[in-house]
This record gives structure tokens, C-alpha cells and sequence, in this order.
């Protein structure tokens, strides 16, 4: 580690990188009509108290809004259940992280309350509230409509008590063969302390009696999660006719084999939830890397936050879990039917797809798809800037083949990118690693602090390191986040420089599934200004103004809010003022507050916002003129787009970029929006944002007692459907 805080590979910065001209460094101007962030308002009546919804309860509601598509009878049927996995997974993380981090506020004793006035225990305690309710839907969901819905069109899950006497036999045999051996029972006595439950690990817990003293015993058996959590009953390949057997009841009808002499009075299954959020003092430890794998390897030892037990008749088992896991009545979750169900993922995979949406293969985005022989991306983007829109348009033949051919390009001098998350076997670090074995320069920022990808992240890092790319880890204390690459390239006696900067990471996998955008460019102002940030990233550099980006943690919220603060002025000047935002979540309540002054001087706001919203919108003389709207669907929303339209065509503008309106991302991470201008991709933009707000569009719809939805039932256009079948306007 540096002494100025940046944290690098040892071989990072071994070869001075090639760098085109520089550019003069850009402070925004005041044209006389832009409002700063302090502008007069004294004349508008005072913000409320109680402005704010609490983030953790809204996040519980984005969680509802999935559990719905999972309710919605008019889904396909392996729709539905994916949904009840998604539902399930997502819920998992909350946990993790947002609850583990309530409660380890609580127990330090701090007395910090959210935004909306709840301390950590009052949130806790709404939160085992809804939570409950929410898995008891979840839980009749499967249960009462998918489940018989499944069976009538041929698949089944089964009991041991409906396995035909042939098919036992043979699953016996299985048992037998594949699965005995592999299992450990743990007794707990004086001798045997209660064993280590892995978070997330199923498990069961077991009630044995010797019959010649009458002595009760307890053991733990964890269910092998190297095995099919569903076994297949039926004989043969067809998915048409199948039945499946969950593995523990599979191992419950054999317990008697693992405690022989003893007698089976009772089981239990049961799943642990364990405290995920890591804390790395990174001022501290010399070596990042290392860290955080030492800080990886402790958190499968954090602290119970919840305890999931199937509900049976008997209490013995569940107080005792209770006790040994030291958590709290309300943080039990009696769950009925099936534990964990994100494991429904394996059954998504059928061959059925009459069950399924159809599939669809993403278009080639037409800039790159001129006759037999297209132009290579470089030749295209001398051209003028391309917007692409994933999973719509292929990311493989866009943003992929922009990084694959500048790889492969003898002219190529120089490759710098961020990766935050990316696939398990990456066409990514592929063209990075043959860039660097090329001879050419590669620069990879690798976020290794990123959640849930840390180990996959180390792993990249160190492949990347082998094949001779300068490997970064990032500034201490932030997370960088940006999605931005940068490729220099050599074109007679000029250095040119194209970009690339998105809302989504460089990944293929999650890109068919995630809605997202990326702004391709060779606009010397923009390869500017990311050479500057990488700058910062890898180097000493303290530079904050950028000419057509606005980079946290010094100016996306200080930007947002002088644009939306603008749109103000060009409001009570008769211009009419106009804020489109789109984004996964908005919690930060300098950006609420200053949308709240928004509307009380008649700014139209527009906001698409598919998780977790702290905003009250509706409320008469605070938020009459905010419409706030969430679209959840067979893709996951996840695109950033600002758009501020007031004052006429020519002092609007649009944004794109990774961050959400969030604490964490305006102060704890390097995020970056760019400002697109090209016309055609600001009409794309705005045809994207005008789609997504019509009133014939199924979304949810948040008023000042919560979220609804319109049009209700069967209703309403699908719009994601509606843009893969007809596309969006191109723009001019």
C-alpha cells in the first residue's frame, strides 16, 4: 500500500503507461441561468419530519413486488417458481447484511436512528413482523398454487410417503451408494459441544433414545449441499413426466441406518442465517489482498441473525436451536413447506418450455451490423457515440467485442478497465489477459471488496497478475464501483482514445438478464476525462472536475442537485422545469430533500425506481408533482438515466452511469455518470424513459400509503416484453 492510500499489485506501475495528449481540466461554467446548489427558498413552506420511508421496510416492499410476479397466476409456471427463488435468495442477503448490520448497532449500544426516527431495535422489530408475513405468502405460494399447478402439468415434488415401493428400492440403492457415505451425525453431550452450523447450510436436527436406559440424545446431521437438493424418482431423461424427492426426505426415511441400536423420536429440518458483512480496517493492514481473504475466512463464524426451522408439531427441537444459537424469538421463522427454496433454480432447468418465457436471442445493435463485413468498432466510433441497451441488444457483439478487438489490434497501445463483477469463466479477463501477453499495456482496477465476489474477484486479480497486467485494488475506503474502460490506440502520428462507460458490469451472463445501458465513444472530452479518473484510481492524482462526468464521492451529489436546483429556476422563470430519474434505489435525503423543493414550485418529477424508495411521493404541499413508479419484471431493471428538461432543447441534459441515489454510493464508492449528447442516443434515452412512464404500462405505483398496482391483474403492457418484440425509437 502507498502512503497516499492506494493499494496496488506488486508489479503495478513497473512500465509507464502511454497516454495521448492532455486535455485542460474542465470546471463547469455558470451561464447566469444555472442555480448553484444554495438557492433562495425561503418562501417554501417547511420540509416535514416524517418525509422519509424507512429503507428497510421499502427494501421489504421491492422484495413483495417479487413475490407478487411469483403470485401472478398469469406467468408461466417455472416463471413463477424462479420468482419464488429470487424471492427466497434476496431475503437471504437482507439478513446478511442490512440485518446483521441493525444488529450489530443494537448490541454496541448506538442509539443512531434511521432517516424516518427508528432506532436499530424498533426497525428489528418491524422488519420480524413484515418478514413473517411475507414467508408465510411465500411459503403458500409454492405450496398451495405452484406445486398442484406443477403436478397437473407433470412435474411433481414428493414425500417418501408417495415414492412407489419399485422406486424406493432403488432410491434406497442411491442412498445407499452415493449419499450415506458422505454424511457425518454429530452428537451433542458432555463430550460433543454443539457443532459449528454453516450460514445457509440445511440441516437436521435429530431426537435419539436408547431403548435400554430411556435416555434422550440430540445429533446434527447437515444435508450435503454436493447433491441434487431434488432427486429424481422417475427412471428415464423426459421432463415431460417427473418426479422429484427433496434430499432430506430422502436421508429422514434412513435415519435409522446412521444411529443403529437407537430409536428416532423426532426430526427437524432447520437453516442458520450468519452475519456476511465483512470489515476490513484497510488503513491498517499492509496488504489488501490478504485481508481480505483472512477476513473471508472468518465470516462463515459470524453471528446468528435468524434461525428458519420447518414448522412441526413439537417445540423441543426449536427451543433448543434457539438457545444454542442465541437469537431471539422474533429472529425464528417458522417456515411452511420446503427450507431455502432458492434451491427451485435446479427444477427451472427442465426442458419445458411451454413452462418458461420464450426465449429470445439479443440483436446485434445495427451501429454494428453493416452488411457482410461491419466496420471494426474503432472505424465505427470515429463515426459518432452508440448507445447500447442490454439484454436487448448482445453485449457480446457491443461492449464485448469493443474490449475483444482491442486486444487482437497491433495498433492498440494500451487497455485500462474496471471490473466489479464479472462471469465465472470471463471472455472479459480473457481479452485483457491476451492484451497483456500481446505486449500491451493493461491496467485492471479489480473491486475485491465487491459483496458475495470477493473470492472470485481474488481469483481474477491473481490470474491477471500472472499474465503480466498491472493489477489494482482500489482507494482505501471506497469501493470502486464505475463501469468504465479506456482504450488507446495509435492512428498515424495521433493517439486516439475510445471509451466505454455503463451502468452494468462487465459481465456476459448476468447481461441477458439485467437491463442496462453503455455509452461507446471516441469523444476526445470523454477519454479525457477517464484517463484523469484512472489517474486517480492508480496513481497520486486529487483531481475532481471532470468535463462530462460527474464522479463520486466529490460531485454526483453536489451535480445532481445543482441540475435539479436548476430545473427551479427555469421552473419559476415560466420555462418549466422537468427531473426524469431512473434508477435501482433512492435513499440519499440531501438529493429526497432537494426533489421535495422540486415539487412545491411545480417541477414535474418523473422517477422509475425499481428497489428501494425513501421518498413519500403524492403527499399534498410536500410531493404532489413526484410520480414515482417500479417495473419488475422477466429482467432485472438495473440502468441509471438523469435527465433534466428544462429551460428547452438546448439546456437539457442526460446522464448515465452506476450510481443509485444511495449514501453508499455518493460517499463510500467511485461511481461515474456521463453526460450523453449524441443526438440519436438522447432520443433513445428519452424514448426509453417516455415508454416505461405511459399509463397503459403494468408497474407499481407509489401513492401516499404505499405501493399499488395498475393496471391490476392481466391488465397493461408488458413493456419489457413490448421493447424485445417492437425495439425502441432510435432517436434522430
Amino acid at each position: 500500500m502507498s502512503a497516499d492510500g492506494v493499494v496496488t499489485s506488486p508489479t503495478a506501475g513497473a512500465t509507464e503507461l502511454i497516454e495521448a495528449p492532455a486535455i485542460e481540466p474542465f470546471h463547469e461554467p455558470d451561464d447566469g441561468r444555472a442555480a448553484t446548489e444554495e438557492i433562495a427558498l425561503e418562501d417554501l413552506p417547511p420540509l416535514p419530519d416524517d418525509r422519509f420511508q424507512n429503507r428497510e421496510l421499502s427494501w421489504l416492499d421491492f422484495n413483495r413486488r417479487v413475490l407478487a410476479l411469483a403470485e401472478d397466476e398469469h406467468q408461466p409456471l417455472l416463471e413463477r417458481m424462479k420468482f419464488l427463488a429470487i424471492f427466497a435468495s434476496n431475503l437471504d442477503e437482507f439478513y446478511m447484511v442490512r440485518v446483521a448490520g441493525l444488529k450489530r448497532r443494537r448490541e454496541m449500544g448506538l442509539s443512531i436512528t434511521s432517516a424516518d426516527g427508528l432506532t436499530p431495535s424498533e426497525q428489528l422489530a418491524m422488519i420480524s413482523t413484515m418478514t413473517q408475513e411475507l414467508v408465510e405468502r411465500h411459503g403458500r405460494c409454492f405450496t398451495e398454487s405452484v406445486l398442484p399447478e406443477l403436478g397437473r402439468v407433470g412435474v411433481r415434488i414428493v414425500r417418501w410417503s408417495d415414492v412407489r415401493s419399485e422406486d424406493r428400492e432403488r432410491l434406497g440403492t442411491l442412498y445407499t451408494d452415493k449419499i450415506f457415505p458422505v454424511l457425518t451425525p454429530l452428537a451433542v453431550d458432555p463430550a460433543h459441544p454443539f457443532p459449528y452450523i454453516s450460514g445457509l447450510s440445511l440441516n437436521m436436527a435429530i431426537i435419539v433414545r436408547d431403548p435400554v436406559s430411556g435416555v434422550e440424545r440430540f445429533a446434527r446431521l447437515k444435508v450435503p449441499n454436493n447433491v441434487d437438493r431434488f432427486i429424481r424418482v422417475t427412471e428415464g431423461k423426459s421432463d415431460d413426466k417427473v418426479e422429484f424427492l427433496p434430499l432430506e426426505e430422502l436421508i429422514a426415511a434412513h435415519l435409522a441406518q446412521l444411529f443403529p441400536g437407537m430409536q428416532v423420536v423426532e426430526h427437524q429440518v432447520f437453516r442458520v442465517t450468519r452475519n456476511a458483512d465483512l470489515e476490513v480496517e484497510e488503513d491498517r493492514d499492509e496488504d489488501l489482498l490478504q485481508a481480505m481473504e483472512r477476513e473471508l475466512a472468518r465470516r462463515r463464524f459470524g453471528p446468528a441473525v435468524r434461525l428458519e426451522v420447518a414448522r412441526s408439531n413439537g417445540t423441543r427441537i426449536q427451543d433448543l436451536l434457539t438457545t444454542e444459537f442465541d437469537v431471539a424469538p422474533r429472529d425464528v421463522v417458522d417456515v411452511t413447506g420446503l427450507l431455502d427454496l432458492s434451491s427451485l433454480w435446479q427444477l427451472y432447468g427442465l426442458d419445458r418450455p411451454s413452462l418458461k418465457d420464450a426465449p429470445f436471442v439479443p440483436a446485434t445493435s445495427p451501429a454494428f451490423a453493416e452488411g457482410e463485413t461491419p466496420k471494426s468498432v474503432f472505424a465505427r466510433l470515429r463515426d459518432g457515440d452508440v448507445l447500447v441497451h442490454h439484454p436487448y441488444e448482445s453485449f457480446a457483439t457491443t461492449t464485448q467485442r469493443f474490449l475483444e478487438q482491442a486486444a487482437a489490434d497491433p495498433r492498440v497501445l494500451a487497455i485500462k478497465q474496471t471490473l466489479y463483477r464479472t462471469s465465472g469463466d470471463s471472455p472479459i479477463v480473457d481479452a485483457l489477459i491476451t492484451a497483456a501477453e500481446a505486449g500491451k499495456q493493461v491496467v485492471a482496477l479489480v473491486e475485491i471488496k465487491a459483496r458475495f465476489d470477493e473470492l472470485a474477484n481474488i481469483s481474477w486479480a491473481k490470474a491477471l497478475e500472472r499474465a503480466g497486467v498491472h493489477v489494482v485494488y482500489g482507494l482505501v475506503g471506497l469501493k470502486t464501483h464505475c463501469k468504465i474502460a479506456l482504450v488507446i490506440r495509435q492512428e498515424g502520428s495521433e493517439l486516439r482514445r475510445y471509451c466505454h462507460v455503463g451502468t452494468g458490469n462487465y459481465n456476459p451472463k448476468t447481461a441477458r438478464i439485467y437491463e442496462d445501458l453503455g455509452l461507446l465513444t471516441a469523444d476526445p472530452g470523454i477519454g479525457a476525462d477517464l484517463t484523469d479518473l484512472f489517474n486517480v484510481l492508480t496513481g497520486y492524482s486529487r483531481q475532481t472536475d471532470y468535463r462530462n462526468l460527474l464522479v463520486a464521492p466529490h460531485s454526483i451529489r453536489s451535480g445532481i442537485i445543482r441540475r435539479i436546483n436548476r430545473e427551479i429556476e427555469h421552473q419559476r422563470a415560466g420555462r418549466g422545469g422537468l427531473v426524469r430519474l431512473k434508477m435501482n434505489s433512492i435513499v440519499d435525503e440531501q438529493v429526497i430533500d432537494a426533489l421535495y423543493r422540486a415539487s412545491q414550485t411545480g417541477v414535474r418529477v418523473d422517477l422509475t425506481v425499481r428497489g428501494i424508495c425513501a421518498i413519500r411521493a403524492g403527499v399534498p404541499g410536500l410531493s404532489e408533482n413526484i410520480t414515482v413508479r417500479s417495473i419488475v419484471g422477466r429482467f432485472l431493471e438495473h440502468s441509471r438515466i438523469f435527465h433534466f428538461g428544462g429551460g428547452g432543447p438546448e439546456g437539457e441534459e442526460y446522464w448515465i452511469g452506476s450510481a443509485d441515489m444511495m449514501h453508499r454510493n455518493l460517499d463510500r464508492r467511485v461511481e461515474a455518470l456521463v453526460r450523453v449528447k449524441d443526438r440519436a442516443a438522447t432520443g433513445r434515452l428519452d424514448a426509453l424513459l417516455t415508454t416505461q412512464a405511459r399509463d397503459d404500462v403494468r408497474r407499481w405505483v407509489l401513492g401516499p400509503d404505499g405501493w399499488s398496482q395498475a393496471p391490476v391483474g392481466e391488465a397493461g403492457v408488458d413493456v419489457q416484453e413490448e421493447i424485445l418484440r417492437r425495439g425502441l425509437p432510435r432517436g434522430e
